[in-house]
Formats: structure tokens, C-alpha cells, sequence
């Protein structure tokens, strides 16, 4: 993914296969920011990533003198920094709401993809770790059916943390029987098919889909 604008002053570090760099493009692309997007490779990441980011981790987003790690930080950054889409509700029983949706998200739901992704851990881990996200997905469809995204009328960071998720089952080798997950179906079909979404992938990621 190259540059978004020639004169950007905003910089973002990401990996073009990670669904936590994808999480904060999907919210650059939301909010219209103009930023240069810098592909990295995690195994030869540039020399000043480090001296910027002490633990020299990717996603990193430099604003000016501002350098933000972690990507549910930068998320909320950017989400106050340009507040209009916004992206986390107003009040603040919904918003703490929206944030342990992604919490449980992180805990639920994270370890298991990068287990499966990274793919380094024994194979009878990785299947376990398929076979329980799989499950997951299945019992949790009916809420997908509730209201357009994902437990709101209105798109939100936690839509940005499910999508890249869903985007990356293929690849996971996961595949969700139709039947029984036709709200997640359609909601996936909804997601995707996003202006902003579409933006925020990688060249890597868009191969990751037929």
C-alpha cells in the first residue's frame, strides 16, 4: 500500500498482513486521513522504527512529534484527534460498552489468530486454536442479526477489530457453514464491501480473498 498523500505529516508504520495494522488503515480510511502508509516487512523492519519505538513493534504511527504503539492507542488517537466519522459512541455507558467489546475480543478471540497466522506453535495447537475460533464464530452468529454492525446502528472501532478478522478465514483455513452463520455471512458481505474497508487493505491482504 503506498502513499496516501504526497504531503502527509502523518506517517504510519504497518504490516501489510497483520490484522492489527489493517484495524488502524480501516480507521484512517474511515476518518479520510491523509497519512503515508509504510509497508514494512517484520523480519527487516527500517533502523529508525526502533530508535522511534522502543519496542520497535509494529503498527507505529507518527504524528508530528507524536509517536503512538499499540493499535487499539493509535485507534482511540485518531479517533479523537479527527472526531468526525466518529468511531466510538458519545456517551459514555455506550462507549465503555463498545471498549469491552473489544477487549473481549483481544481476550477471546486475538490469541487465537495469532497462533493461527503466525503458524510457528505445534500443529495440534493450531488446529485446537482453528477448531475453537471456528466454534466461537458459530455461537456467537445469532448476534450478528441483531442490528447492521457489529452490537450498534452505527460502524465503530469495534467493527475495525472484527473485519480484519473475518477477512483473514480463508487464509486461517477456517470455513463457517452457511447455515448456520448467514447473519455473519451478511455482515462480512456489508463490511467488505465498504469504501473504507476496501482502502485499508494491503496487496497482501487483497490476495488473501479470491
Amino acid at each position: 500500500m503506498g502513499v496516501v498523500a504526497k504531503h502527509a505529516s502523518m506517517i504510519f508504520y504497518s504490516d501489510g498482513l497483520d490484522h492489527y495494522s489493517q484495524r488502524v488503515r480501516l480507521v484512517l480510511a474511515e476518518k479520510g486521513v491523509a497519512v503515508e502508509i509504510i509497508d514494512v516487512d517484520p523480519a527487516n523492519k527500517p533502523e529508525d522504527l526502533a530508535d522511534l519505538n522502543p519496542y520497535n513493534s509494529l503498527p507505529t504511527l507518527i504524528d508530528r512529534d507524536l509517536v503512538l504503539y499499540e493499535a487499539q492507542v493509535i485507534m482511540e488517537y485518531l479517533d479523537e484527534r479527527f472526531p468526525h466519522p466518529p468511531l466510538l459512541p458519545v456517551y459514555p455507558v455506550a462507549r465503555a460498552q463498545s471498549r469491552l467489546y473489544v477487549y473481549r475480543i483481544q481476550r477471546d478471540w486475538c490469541g487465537m489468530v495469532d497462533t493461527i497466522v503466525a503458524g510457528r506453535s505445534k500443529e495440534t495447537v493450531i488446529e485446537r486454536a482453528r477448531k475453537e475460533l471456528r466454534e466461537s464464530l458459530i455461537g456467537i452468529a445469532p448476534i450478528f442479526s441483531d442490528r447492521p454492525f457489529f452490537m450498534s446502528d452505527e460502524f465503530t472501532l469495534v467493527d475495525c477489530c472484527v473485519a480484519p478478522i473475518l477477512w483473514r478465514l480463508p487464509v486461517m483455513g477456517i470455513d463457517l457453514p452457511t447455515r448456520q452463520t448467514k447473519p455473519i455471512q451478511a455482515y462480512m458481505d456489508r463490511i467488505f464491501d465498504r469504501d473504507s474497508f476496501q482502502a485499508s487493505l494491503s496487496e497482501a491482504e487483497l490476495d488473501m480473498r479470491d
